[in-house]
């Protein structure tokens, strides 16, 4: 066995997820030396990001490696075997944050331009552009996704139910989208019959060729396709809805994905801005772009800009913005406390976590005085926004889903290879002038797509390669084959592209063994309802879903259902053999970190760690023959059933069990379940000990835990904290660290 084959990599990121590793990869650093297991990090936090690209602009001393391109490369290697934790999306206001907090560390960073000018400007943003929004998994998701609650998550939220706000079906909650002028109503597809290269070119209303992009190097039988958003028939959808969300006396809420879709939703979400403040934005024109005010930065850029000048025009500014809620409706509220709203941030409200914390809540949303009312969901784009009306028209009819009850809805999502609107970042455009946007085959002229677009309006190229397409067939019918489950295609016939999958997947399907399999193709909505008819009986059913659905329902159901996507189990089967391994779908949770920092209490939950690590060793174990992984595997699931059980998950509360103590409890048990097997005895004898020691500790190590807490924490830094007081923070029981340190393999 080669030392690549027994290497884990393992992600430092952002946020809590990063304070939590701090933690605990000690602990799994120790028990994989068990197996002759090295598990080595890759920095692909937010800060490492930005200093691996401005490489060239550091000291030589100062530069590190581009983890993320490494890790890019890894995933192509059949030994690959990575374990990825959540992180930040970045926001262009959180690229700003993390680079003032670099530069104030002596790292000369240059700042993000808004308007590039210089040839240097331009090159700085490109640069950061790459490192805006979700950059990082289009990079390492080699292979598709295969994302289920595990048996003993599912088994405790059973036994532990989480709240769910009663749904009467009086209640006025609605999903409100556009029928017209959308991506979806615009979009052409088409799957190529042969390889080609391809250009985006634009022609103004003169005449004038521009071209966009060139040599987009396609492959036989790719699916491509073109779209584009209406900036008119937006702005007018909105206007409608905020009149509609006033006269039905609802809360009006806003509803995009502004972090993935790092390029058309920030759009998207500033036109919001522009419209619900329109006597503002219209009334201080000049001024505002005098002092180069981003509405697609929230209204927290408005408030953060207007703080450098004079207190008389601020404040009337100020009153002008609060006199805009006088003639709208109420607007949900982020945090009612601190004035922060729908419409301050783009990267607060997150249409995947958002609606189903919505539906989980009876339909309801914060309003301005700290109390639950019922909303308009506005979500634009109509292509996915049915599902949830779906869901919401099921709960008025049926009532709240009950966790203890229902079945589980398990994904197999179409994602390798930038699948989809996941890939189209790199060919979105929001046009300058009106005219036509063509995509042209580069060796014969033939046109492919054309669009007759106007100022404003976005437009976007999508493709998704042929073999991750037949990877995803595999994949599903592997799935049911395993479950028994139904298999179900979240596909629409009358949408362009999902036709054209619709044709690839009835093709692929005869290449495997389906007989006695459920495999069913539906429209996003009718399998919504299937879906949930399905659960209601508490019978399970798989979700074979594009990029997008794969994303939203990944959180959607598990938060329905356990109360929280971090819970899950996420595993990417890499097309080359190799596994990646992603610790849950809910984020890198900041208001856990401002806890954390106020309090001493970190409240984020390993649990997708725990479960993520178990599915490594297992992928090690039959990858390379060590059986001793696999055993390993086995007793940390052990472990993490017992920490369910016995309640050891962390608490929401200061001066209780945190995530610290949930990773002491993690350590016994899987020492204890290590001591208690029979598979392996070399490991039996190596770990009685440590299970003895942890065990004998018990109370003094929780003491020292629990004394970290009460009181404000200083990490020195958020996205770039520093590494001794961080680990300090994180690590502060002397005897658990001493325990760890003397345990030889």
């Amino acid at each position: 066995m080669s030392n690549a084959e027994s290497k884990i990599f393992y992600t430092l990121t952002d946020e809590a997820p990063a304070l939590a590793t701090r933690s605990l990869l000690p602990i799994f650093q120790t028990f994989a030396s068990a197996c002759d297991v090295d598990i080595d990090t890759k920095d692909i936090s937010l800060a490492g990001r930005i200093l691996a690209n401005f490489s060239h602009y550091l000291k030589p001393e100062q530069r590190v490696p581009d983890a993320l391109a490494e890790l890019g490369e890894l995933v192509l290697q059949p030994s690959a075997n990575v374990i990825k934790t959540p992180n930040i999306s970045a926001s262009i206001p959180q690229i700003r944050a993390a680079v003032a907090e670099l530069q104030a560390k002596g790292f000369a960073i240059p700042d993000l331009p808004d308007d590039p000018q210089t040839e240097e400007e331009i090159e700085i943003r490109a640069i950061y552009e790459r490192v805006k929004g979700s950059n990082v998994n289009p990079v390492i998701r080699e292979g598709n996704s295969d994302r289920r609650a595990p048996a003993a998550v599912k088994n405790y939220a059973r036994q532990n139910p989480h709240s769910m706000g009663e749904w009467l079906p009086s209640s006025k909650s609605h999903v409100s989208t556009m029928n017209g002028g959308d991506f979806r109503s615009s979009e052409r597809s088409m799957t190529l019959r042969k390889a080609c290269s391809v250009k985006i070119e634009f022609t103004d209303k003169y005449g004038n060729k521009t071209v966009k992009q060139d040599g987009i190097e396609l492959l036989k039988g790719e699916v491509i396709d073109a779209m584009f958003m209406s900036k008119k028939a937006l702005r007018k959808f909105y206007e409608e809805q905020i009149e509609d969300a006033k006269n039905k006396g609802v809360l009006f809420s806003l509803h995009v994905k502004a972090t993935m879709m790092k390029v058309s939703h920030p759009i998207v979400f500033g036109h919001a801005v522009t419209v619900f403040y329109k006597d503002v934005y219209e009334k201080y024109a000049t001024l505002f772009e005098e002092l180069n005010v981003q509405p697609n930065n929230g209204l927290g850029n408005l408030y953060n800009i207007i703080k450098q000048i004079s207190g008389d025009l601020r404040e009337k500014i100020e009153a002008d913005i609060m006199a805009c809620y006088k003639d709208r409706p109420a607007i949900a509220m982020v945090d009612s406390d601190k004035g922060i709203s729908n419409l301050h941030v783009p990267s607060d409200v997150i249409v995947d976590a958002s609606m189903p914390a919505m539906i989980r809540n009876s339909g309801k949303m914060w309003n301005m005085d700290g109390e639950l009312q019922d909303a308009k969901a506005v979500i634009p784009e109509s292509t996915y926004a049915y599902i949830y009306q779906e869901v919401i028209d099921y709960c008025k009819e049926h009532g709240a889903l009950d966790p203890t009850k229902i079945g589980s809805v398990s994904n197999v999502g179409l994602m390798a290879q930038k699948a989809e609107e996941y890939g189209s970042h790199d060919k979105t455009y929001e046009m300058q002038y009106g005219g036509y946007m063509r995509v042209i085959d580069e060796a014969d002229g033939m046109i492919l797509f054309e669009h007759a677009v106007e100022e404003g309006d976005i437009w976007r190229m999508c493709q998704v390669k042929d073999a991750p397409i037949q990877d995803w067939v595999k994949l599903a019918v592997t799935r049911a084959r395993k479950t028994g489950s139904p298999a179900v295609f979240w596909l629409d016939k009358n949408r362009p592209h999902e036709a054209q999958l619709i044709i690839k997947v009835n093709e692929y399907l005869k290449d495997h063994d389906t007989e006695g399999l459920t495999i069913l193709i539906m429209s996003p909505a009718e399998a919504t309802r299937y879906s949930l008819e399905v659960i209601n009986e508490g019978r399970d059913v798989i979700s074979v879903t594009g990029n997008v659905l794969r994303d939203y329902l990944t959180d959607l159901f598990p938060i329905l259902e356990v109360g929280t996507s971090a819970k899950m189990l996420s595993i990417v089967p890499l097309m080359n053999g190799g596994g990646l391994f992603e610790t849950g779908a809910g984020g890198s949770a900041p208001k856990h970190v401002q806890q954390f920092v106020k309090e001493g209490h970190l409240r984020w939950d390993s649990l997708g760690e725990f479960l993520a690590t178990a599915a490594s060793f297992e992928h090690l174990a039959d990858a390379t023959d060590n059986a001793k992984a696999d055993v390993l595997a086995k007793t940390l699931d052990a472990a993490t059933s017992k920490l369910l059980t016995e309640g050891k998950s962390p608490s929401r509360k200061v001066n209780e069990l945190d995530n610290r103590g949930s990773h002491y409890y993690l350590a016994l048990y899987w020492a204890e379940a290590l001591a208690a097997q029979n598979d392996d005895a070399d490991l039996k004898t190596k770990f009685a000990d440590l299970a003895k020691q942890l065990a004998d500790n018990e109370a003094k190590i929780v003491e020292e835990l629990n004394a970290a807490q009460g009181h404000e924490v200083d990490i020195d830094g958020y996205y770039y904290p520093s590494e001794e007081k961080a680990n300090a923070a994180m690590r502060p029981s002397e005897t658990l660290n001493s325990i760890l340190a003397g345990f030889t393999a």
